[in-house]
């Protein structure tokens, strides 16, 4: 059976349209005349002209209008058909056997690369090396200028740039890195003879500023190096600027040499009294005296030897205390020689901050254990015997002798007391406590069982710290001062007595001068002690005695880490047997003539330290305000969430803002590598 033969969507288009199509059998080829036609329709038929196969996204919309006065074969079709998808967005992007896939030119970046790449309609992907210019500025520069679904990016490795775009405007692209990425500038050596090359590099650095611009932004494309080395300054830019920038340069040179011999050169960081010194050794002078110097007078004036060779000048160098200046009176090269000295030691002093741990863990274990017995005859028939340990509890015959007193006596007097002080006892022995009394006919009789068992245990924590500058001592106490007894002079029958005492620091004492080493660590010179008032020697003394550990060493630790600067395991035991001779060394029955006391204590000390470098006030008001939020914590936690006394002192009295920790700065971009 026949099939019907099928009506193509395009003709029936070109009918309504009316479009044009006559086909040409002998070189296949066909002329294009659309109006308004579908665009998937129109997708379908080239498909059937040229055999490919087109996979449309569901995005693919839109209507075209074609005008070709000449046929077209099936490569030029196909090729307009790829400029038409451009037209509206799209891209055709091979899938192999001659297959495409049309979507939206969007994400062609992330597809490979399109039909049509050999004459500049497709998608392709390219990366361009750089020699002179930045990756990362070349690609802002270029963002602007790729295609919707275009990307320029700078590679992550290598001063290079990756770029994705339509390959028509890849060439374009291509060229204009090409123009861009050239090294035009100019790179000229001026060596100073009268003037330091940081201070000339500073005054350019000023005068190629934009005015009201941000601090660093230079106007045009000049670049200064300050060379200490040779005294010399690099400028590279643009041929002219550099040029005009030389003369002006060799011209404050010249002026400088003929500015005057005497020179005054403010400090920032460094102190003038310790700087003095060190200029003057330089020279090869004596160092000044020490009230001249604080009189601000200079003590050096012998010539140097470079002066002795152009006449004998002198240098003489002084100080201002007033405004901590130093005053050089030189020849020029020697002015630019300490000024350049001067420049290198005057930078900002980094600080330490040390943190010390104190860690004291104690126990103490206490048994007491004994009898003590009472045997009394009333008329004196019965002998006296008694066994009497108080210990820590109560004695006998403190009870007995209570017991025997008048009950009613008068409150004050002896017999009052003496029962008061047998009831005290009892109310304040700890452990336990059996006794046992009675009495016969004609005798008395009583037995007390002592039994205690003490366990202590106490902690003691202790957290100094101090901030100081490197090469600087610090120390801080928190104590008090306790009164020691030195001498005592009574003199003939008490008179004229006298006594003579001496006050020392007793509480936590840290001491530390840190050395901030080139390689990162710090040198530590420290002293740390920890002591208390243990109480008086005896009843019958007031001296008293004082608990006291020390460490003094010198240890080098990294910065911000944590060491052990030493321990100290005290561990003692103490056992006492108080008895009645022979009767407490009989078998069985001995325990009821003895008292046994033991007693065990044991002490663990540890210090730890810990070293923090603070090389800006960044890190200074880090360090800061961590400590400043635990301690308004702690504030508004005790008084139920309510405003900190510690941020109402900071505010209403100091009118300043509570420190606050500053984040990071940001990386700085990397600089291309330099091209030979």
């Amino acid at each position: 059976m026949k099939r019907p033969s099928r009506v193509s969507p395009l003709l029936l288009l070109l009918a309504m349209a009316p479009l044009t199509l006559h086909a040409q059998t002998a070189a296949k080829e066909e002329t294009l005349n659309l109006q308004g036609a579908d665009l998937r329709a129109f997708i379908q038929d080239v498909s059937r002209a040229t055999g490919s196969k087109f996979i449309l996204d569901p995005r693919v919309q839109g209507n075209v209008t074609i005008s070709s006065e000449e046929a077209l074969s099936p490569s030029d079709l196909l090729g307009v058909l790829l400029v038409t998808l451009r037209a509206h967005g799209l891209v055709a992007i091979p899938a192999g056997n001659g297959t495409y896939r049309v979507v939206p030119d969007e994400t062609a970046a992330q597809q490979p690369a399109s039909a049509g790449a050999e004459d500049g309609q497709g998608f392709a992907t390219m990366v361009v090396p750089l020699r002179n210019v930045d990756a990362r500025t070349a690609a802002e520069t270029l963002k602007p200028l790729v295609g919707r679904g275009g990307v320029v990016a700078p590679t992550p490795q290598g001063n290079s740039l990756l770029i994705a775009d339509y390959s028509d405007n890849l060439r374009r692209l291509r060229g204009l890195v090409g123009q861009i990425d050239q090294d035009r500038s100019d790179i000229r050596i001026v060596t100073l003879r009268n003037s330091a090359a940081r201070e000339m590099a500073t005054v350019v650095a000023q005068l190629t500023a934009v005015p009201g611009g941000p601090d660093g932004a230079r106007a045009g494309t000049l670049s200064v190096i300050p060379v200490d080395s040779s005294n010399s300054l690099m400028l590279r830019g643009d041929p002219v600027a550099v040029e005009r920038m030389a003369l002006i340069v060799a011209d404050l040179d010249g002026r400088a040499a003929t500015s005057g011999d005497v020179r005054v050169v403010r400090l920032q960081h460094a102190n003038a009294e310790q700087l003095l010194p060190v200029l003057q050794q330089i020279m090869g002078q004596p160092a000044a005296d020490t009230g001249a110097e604080a009189a601000g007078a200079a003590a050096a004036t012998a010539p140097t030897a470079g002066a002795a060779q152009v006449g004998a000048r002198r240098t003489h160098i002084a100080r201002f205390p007033g405004a901590n200046a130093i005053v050089i009176s030189a020849d020029a090269e020697t002015q630019r020689t300490l000024a350049d000295v001067i420049r290198q030691l005057d930078t900002r002093r980094e600080q330490v901050l040390v943190e010390a741990i104190v860690v004291e863990v104690s126990d103490g274990m206490a048994r007491n254990l004994g009898v003590q017995f009472l045997l009394a005859g009333k008329n004196g028939n019965v002998p006296f015997a008694a066994s009497n340990f108080p210990g820590n509890g109560p004695g006998i015959l403190s009870l007995a002798g209570a017991a025997g007193t008048n009950p009613d006596a008068a409150p004050g007097s002896s017999e009052a007391l003496l029962r008061q002080a047998a009831l005290q006892s009892l109310l304040g022995n700890p452990g336990g406590l059996l006794g046992l009394a009675g009495s016969s006919r004609d005798a008395l009789f009583g037995v007390i069982i002592n039994a205690i068992k003490s366990d202590s245990a106490s902690n003691l924590l202790s957290t100094p710290s101090i901030l100081t500058l490197d090469n600087e001592e610090a120390r801080i106490l928190v104590g008090q001062e306790v009164p020691i007894t030195t001498g005592e002079v009574l003199g003939d029958a008490n008179s004229n007595p006298f006594r003579t005492t001496t006050r020392q620091d007793v509480g936590i004492q840290l001491e530390v001068k840190p050395q901030i080493n080139s390689g990162g660590g710090i040198t530590l010179f420290l002293r740390q002690e920890v002591s208390a008032v243990a109480g008086t020697i005896s009843a019958r003394s007031d001296d008293l005695i004082l608990n006291k550990r020390e460490i003094e060493t010198t240890v080098l630790v990294d910065d911000g880490n944590i060491v052990v600067l030493g321990g100290l395991l005290d561990q003692g035991e103490q056992m006492s047997v108080d008895k009645i001779p022979v009767l407490g060394d009989l078998p069985a029955v001995g325990g009821l003539f003895r008292n046994r006391k033991r007693e065990a204590n044991r002490t663990n000390l540890m210090v730890f330290i810990r070293p923090t470098i603070i090389r800006d006030a960044r890190e200074a008001q880090n360090a800061t305000a961590p400590r400043y939020d635990y301690m308004r914590s702690s504030q508004q936690a005790a008084s139920g969430g309510q405003r900190a006394a510690l941020d109402a002192v900071v505010q209403d009295y100091l009118r300043a803002n509570p420190p606050r920790a500053l984040p990071e700065p940001p990386a700085a971009a990397p600089q291309p590598a330099p091209q030979p």
